[in-house]
């Protein structure tokens, strides 16, 4: 919508406001102070039904930069008016200054909870009541409740200060006059432009794209976060705002239109340039009415509302706000699509211009081409990539990809008028260029390039290139997934997938995951790999299960790709089972028989076990900051050694019951510098589950912890452990046995807000429990960590001894955290019997809250279940916890009514809204408890 044609009239009853507020002043009795107070009830009804009008005109029709331009407009009106009252009933000196607004404010646009910024102009023969009338004036505008950034300055102030302040310059150069002494203003942007903008063109340009990367590299350097910041991010409005600086600037133009006739935009980008504008500011309006303050972050807890409030409507595997948050990246690309074609149009301009330039400016821009080796088609550039002639994309399409390919092998930088004639080109390919054995060749090459194939990658997205050459990769571009856990769209998660791989290959990842760094030089398909990274979530976004539909999407594409059948049905089972391992690894029981045997089963060989095991690390790594850590590694790292014994013949024909002999004998030998009697008693203190998955220094650890306590006449201990490499922090209880222990631990864990990450449970021969709690690590140094984990440690030691009661702390945890309302997630339960030879598996699936892992494991206490094992596993907002169980008799549970009233009473405590206190919850377990418990010792003998 174009300014003129947005009708301000609805938004305030001037003369009214007008009339109101000099009936105020009008006779003079009142003091300053007095009428100050008397015309902020006017003024701020004036501006709360002006912007509510605004916020209705808004969700009419629809258009972020009529809004803005409605709320400027009205806040020009409310200072207008404000400075004529000072002038006409308190400092008549206030009609010589002139006020003017500057920056964002300065363009006519301000959205509602945006600061305002002044700037205050006075004649160079100024007074103190001149100074006066700006601070009543500021007065008023504080106690109405704006944000002020005001400056009071001469011109001659104004000049100097923006000589050496590019902020400064920056402001000046929007500034707009709002009410005042008109000629003062006038003489302001004169003057600068006399003095300040000739011949800088090149100073301020560099200045304004230092800062934008800057901005950008503290954002994290990607506009595809799922949680952007619509002003401050890539892609955002600043970007589009810089844009326009510099073309004010260098141009001196005050609408982009009119850089149509300067040929720097097409009028198809001009209008681009509109649509994105008024998207941002449509997002950033909304933002501030909803949340009422300058909220910049589009957070999750708000896409739904915006979403719903610019109507995006839900489609078969997309959600509205998925949806809508596909448009808003889409968007934020075409504003690098800009950046771009203006910054070409910038360079091709100065280096005409060089001549008549500073030999600074000279050495940057002048033209200095050189032929590239292998290619008549391309040029470099300063280190730039460039075409030999414009019609290179036009004369031979394959040069597109050849373009990027050229510039890999050499190491080189993309000219933007290269890029600018390639956003231009896209519609060249077309089936024929993407059937193109040359062209694919280029690509794989590309993809599996020894430097940096992710920064290729990066770029050909950029440009819009990738999407167009694979158009299923073209459906995940800009793609998000309304979740905690995906930090990234689905094509950037792609991309850094791709990059996590080539540090494997590279071996600049021996620190992060050991087995895979030694592994990847003997993968002898690696075209296999790398296709399979960048495609494995190729088909998110649609209503089948997404490994399936890749799977078939990989199917097709392989073959035009260059890939062979046998190397096409690799890629197909990869992306089919890419989610395989990591779930097997953290949520199932790794030293249970049967959870390797079926994963055996699914992998069938070591090439496909050592290609799924990389996959799966390079998938979790480019999840976001702070998924991937040392735990998850441990696990993976568990289950290849273990499914490699098997599928290697490698597992031990040797019983059970004669193995766990076997690991008694050598812990008995591990003590050796114990009495005989120590020896015997506290090797002969564990089941077989322990002796079997514990390791033998873990073991004589655990020896050593339980001597120490007896020794104490302790009936409760704890004993914490800290690992750096795994990032966490291991806690080990030692106490007398109960039904409700792990319920309890548990919910003493989340009353001192630790997260656990996974539970190793036993029962030994004396009755006692040996109960290890592995929690994600909070710290980088050891220090810290263990004095958080020894808070923990007493939390455990006083809810267990009745200290304090578990249902208070947890309630006083859970009133400190706000409850997520954002997400949806039906309470999902999932009994198995198939899973485990020996014990009935539990999943269930759910949000997190505070108290959740307490509550469930009292449940299954409630059941008369005993827990095996637990494995506990975050995903974002979703929590996926695995129960190893029997009965009291140490049988799985097969009674169908019985698995029923399980899954009922388990969906009913997941599905509390609120944290409920369980008045039942024993306060303390520590008085000398009878025969130990049936459950746990039947658990542990079995």
């Amino acid at each position: 919508m174009a300014k003129n044609e947005i009708d301000f009239s609805e938004l305030l009853d001037l003369a009214r406001l007008r009339t109101d507020c000099e009936a105020i002043v009008k006779d003079g009795a009142l003091k300053q102070l007095e009428a100050r107070g008397a015309l902020l009830p006017v003024l701020r009804k004036a501006s709360v039904e002006g912007r509510k009008k605004a916020r209705e005109l808004l969700a009419k029709d629809g258009s972020g930069l009529a809004c803005a331009r409605r709320i400027s407009w009205l806040q020009d009106q409310i200072i207008t008016v404000l400075h004529d009252i000072v002038v006409a009933g308190f400092h008549p000196e206030g009609k010589d200054i002139a006020v003017a607004a500057v920056g964002g404010y300065g363009r006519g646009t301000l959205a509602p909870g945006s600061d305002i910024d002044l700037l205050f102009l006075l004649p160079e023969k100024n007074s103190d009541a001149m100074r006066k009338a700006v601070e009543f004036l500021l007065y008023v505008l504080w106690d109405l409740g704006f944000k002020v950034g005001h400056a009071t300055r001469t011109v001659e102030e104004c000049i100097g200060l923006s000589k050496g302040d590019m902020t400064i310059r920056t402001a000046i150069l929007e500034s707009r006059y709002i009410c005042g002494s008109a000629p003062l203003v006038t003489d302001l942007e004169t003057r600068f432009d006399k003095e300040i903008v000739a011949d800088t063109g090149p100073e301020f340009i560099a200045a304004k794209l230092a800062e934008r990367d800057a901005r950008h590299q503290k954002a994290g350097d990607t506009r595809y976060l799922v949680e952007p910041n619509v002003k401050e991010g890539k892609g955002g409005l600043r970007d589009l705002h810089t844009l326009f600086w510099i073309a004010k600037y260098y141009y001196r133009v005050r609408d982009p239109a009119e850089l149509v006739k300067f040929g720097v935009l097409s009028r198809e980008e001009t209008r681009l340039f509109e649509k994105a504008d008024d998207f941002l500011w449509a997002v950033r309006c909304h933002m501030h009415f909803l949340t009422g303050k300058a909220e910049e972050r589009l957070s999750f807890d708000i896409q739904r509302e915006i979403a719903e409030s610019l109507g995006y409507q839900s489609r078969p595997g997309l959600s509205a706000v998925e949806r809508f948050m596909k448009h808003y990246f889409l968007v934020s690309k075409n504003v690098g699509d800009l950046t771009r074609i203006l910054c070409a149009a910038l360079e091709e301009q100065q280096a005409k211009a060089a001549p008549g330039l500073t030999r600074r400016v000279i050495s940057r821009f002048t033209k200095r081409l050189h032929k590239i080796p292998g290619t008549l088609d391309f040029v470099e550039d300063r280190g730039r990539i460039n075409l030999a002639d414009p019609d290179v994309f036009k004369r031979d399409p394959i040069n597109i990809i050849r373009f990027f390919h050229v510039a890999d092998i050499n190491g080189l930088e993309l000219h933007p008028d290269a890029l600018k004639r390639m956003t231009r080109s896209l519609s060249l390919i077309d089936q024929t260029v993407r059937e193109n054995d040359e062209a694919n060749r280029l690509f794989i090459s590309m993809l599996t390039s020894r430097r940096d194939p992710a920064l290729m990658l990066r770029r050909m997205n950029e440009a819009g290139v990738l999407g167009r050459f694979i158009p299923e990769f073209g459906k995940v571009v800009a793609m998000m997934q309304f979740n905690m856990y995906h930090h990234y769209t689905v094509d950037e998660h792609l991309i850094r997938s791709v990059e996590a791989l080539s540090e494997v290959d590279q071996g600049r990842s021996a620190e992060i995951h050991p087995l895979s760094n030694t592994l990847m030089p003997g993968i002898e398909e690696r075209t296999v790999l790398y296709v399979a990274v960048l495609l494995h979530d190729v088909a998110k976004g649609r209503q089948e299960d997404h490994s399936i539909a890749g799977a078939r999407i990989a199917r097709k594409l392989c073959p035009r790709l260059g890939l062979n059948p046998k190397q096409t049905e690799l890629v197909v089972w990869l992306i089919e089972q890419h989610l395989l391992m990591s779930m097997t690894a953290q949520t199932r029981d790794l030293h249970d028989r049967k959870t390797i045997t079926d994963f055996a089963e699914k992998v069938q060989s070591m090439d496909r076990l050592k290609l799924l095991l990389v996959l799966t690390i390079c998938d979790i790594r480019a999840v976001g900051p702070g998924v991937w850590n040392g735990w998850k590694g441990q696990l993976l790292r568990t289950l290849y050694y273990e499914t490699e014994l098997l599928l290697s013949g490698g597992f031990s024909e040797v019983s059970r019951k004669e193995r766990a002999k076997l690991a008694e004998e050598e812990l008995f030998q591990a003590l050796g510098d114990w009495s005989q009697k120590d020896r015997r008693t506290y090797s002969k203190l564990h089941y077989q589950p322990y002796l079997l998955s514990v390791s033998l220094e873990d073991q004589v650890r655990h020896a050593t912890f339980i001597r120490d306590t007896d020794k104490a006449g302790q009936a409760l201990a704890t004993m914490v452990r800290t690992d750096n490499f795994h990032a966490i922090t291991e806690i080990t209880v030692l106490a007398p046995d109960h039904p409700r222990l792990l319920s309890i631990i548990a919910g003493a864990c989340a009353a001192a807000g630790a997260n656990i990450a996974d539970a190793q449970i036993f029962t030994t021969s004396d009755g006692r429990a040996l109960d290890t709690i592995l929690i994600n690590r909070e710290f980088p140094v050891d220090e810290d960590e263990l004095r958080r984990a020894g808070t923990i440690s007493r939390m455990i030691e006083d809810v267990l001894s009745g200290k304090k009661r578990l249902p208070e702390v947890i309630a006083t945890r859970a009133k400190s955290r706000k409850r997520n309302k954002t997400f949806v997630l039906p309470p999902s339960v999932t009994l198995s019997n198939t899973l485990s030879n020996k014990f009935t598996v539990i999943e269930v699936e759910c949000l997190d809250r505070t108290g959740l892992l307490a509550d469930i494991t009292a449940v299954l206490a409630d059941l008369s279940l005993d827990i095996h094992s637990a494995h506990i596993t975050t995903f974002g907002e979703k929590v996926i916890d695995t129960f190893y169980v029997t009965d009291l008799v140490g049988q799985k549970v097969v009674n169908e009514n019985r698995q029923a009233n399980i899954s009922a009473r388990l969906k009913a405590v997941m599905a509390e809204q609120e944290d409920e206190l369980r008045s039942g919850m024993p306060s303390g377990i520590i008085a000398p408890a009878p025969t130990p418990t049936p459950s746990r010792k039947t658990k542990a003998s079995a």
